[in-house]
């Protein structure tokens, strides 16, 4: 009797292990996580397209800044920003979508591997409870109620067997564990990953509207004429020059001051904070793609804000220049001189919440961002809301992005 039980417990342990070895392999979502897999690869497609397309305007852009300085140049290369950044955009979605669909994926493949949990789980109860019906035998009893040595050591082999299953059903249940959280854990990077990806869209159409506007902006100044054009560029060259004068003339006398009454050290360590919240750039520190760099070498980096963001102190030091201004034409801009013969300005501000000579500290709010075309105190360099964010060592304006931390 014990004999024919043995039998029919490993017939029934055989039917319930093969299919969860099937089912832990293939899923019950095999062809939904498929045919997701499949509209995966072809977002990966299209976006090695739209990145050729986006190498491709990239390559017309470098072509057009080795030839001379015009209007008709100047249009191709902003003809040419405009196709790059509505593909960019459109890069962007695709990535977003393949984000999606993973994650969906990963949803799916995450539901199998819970069913198989839930099956492996079963598995190891039955055998459990069948290891416990045997154990409350012991050897003598098992050889008493067998006819033959034979039966036995048949008997005594498939208990052994039975604890080796269990051994490799509790090995075969971690595996799927640990199989699963892996799984939640890609969840939770993808969905990190398309919350960026979302961002970053919203920015990058924000780039496409200021490379229209700039465009739109440049052909109602010039009305299409080169001799325009000329005059344009000729105009804001001075108007950059008087500022840049100016910021020089302040900060070397206002430092001299402070040296004298040794407010500040003539060296010394300084890291620097960002100014805002946000770090999304614009334009970085001498960038080639600068609206203006025929005018002057971008010697700052822009960092995107809304108009009225709170702009805070980069470090501790003392307020040389405060410059106000009542049109848009006007430049309005924070000058903070600091130790280590090191200077912030903060320029393109619609509001400042400071007075020249007073002494700040990191993080002190100084003023209020700007930088919108036709407010005031905007200057005419600009095409979006932003904070231009210079960091001058002994004068001369050096990369911010080798200063600040996070």
């Amino acid at each position: 009797m014990l004999k024919k039980f043995a039998i029919f417990t490993l017939v029934i342990l055989g039917l319930l292990f093969c299919p969860i070895f099937a089912f832990s392999q293939t899923g019950g979502n095999t062809v939904e996580i498929d045919q997701l897999n499949q509209e995966i690869a072809k977002r990966q497609e299209t976006i090695k397209q739209l990145q050729e397309t986006i190498d491709k305007y990239q390559k017309n852009i470098n072509q057009a800044r080795s030839q001379s300085n015009s209007l008709k140049n100047q249009l191709n290369i902003l003809n040419n920003r405009i196709a790059q950044a509505d593909a960019d955009i459109s890069v962007t979605q695709a990535k977003i979508d393949e984000a999606q669909l993973q994650i969906e994926a990963l949803g799916l493949s995450i539901q199998d591997k819970e069913a198989a949990m839930t099956k492996q789980k079963n598995i190891i109860a039955a055998i459990i409870r069948n290891v416990y019906t045997q154990d409350q035998k012991n050897y003598i009893e098992i050889m008493a109620t067998n006819n033959n040595f034979a039966d036995f050591y048949n008997q005594v082999r498939y208990l052994e067997n039975v604890y080796t299953d269990l051994g490799q059903s509790v090995k075969n249940l971690r595996l799927i564990k640990e199989d699963l959280d892996a799984k939640k854990t890609q969840v939770e990077e993808r969905r990190a990953t398309y919350a960026n990806l979302k961002i970053e869209l919203e920015n990058k159409r924000k780039d496409l509207s200021e490379q229209t506007g700039y465009k739109s902006s440049l052909l109602v100044q010039t009305k299409a004429q080169e001799a325009r054009y000329t005059t344009l560029q000729s105009s804001l060259k001075k108007q950059y020059q008087v500022t840049e004068n100016e910021i020089n003339s302040f900060e070397d006398r206002v430092r001299k001051q402070l040296e004298q009454q040794n407010k500040i050290k003539a060296s010394g360590e300084l890291s620097l904070g960002w100014p805002l919240a946000s770090r999304y750039i614009t334009a970085v520190f001498h960038d080639p793609d600068y609206p203006f760099r025929n005018v002057f070498e971008h010697s700052a980096i822009d960092i995107r804000a809304s108009q009225g963001t709170t702009v805070r102190a980069a470090a501790s030091g003392y307020v040389g220049r405060a410059k106000r201004c009542t049109t848009a034409s006007c430049y309005s801009y924070v000058l903070l001189v600091h130790t280590g013969e090191l200077s912030t300005l903060y320029g393109h501000l619609s509001s400042i919440a400071v007075s020249e000579d007073q002494f700040v500290g990191k993080g002190d709010i100084i003023g209020y961002s700007g930088g919108t075309p036709g407010m005031v105190g905007s200057g005419p360099f600009v095409t979006g809301p932003h904070l231009h964010f210079e960091v001058r060592a002994n004068g001369i304006p050096v990369d911010p992005m080798n200063y600040l931390i996070d």
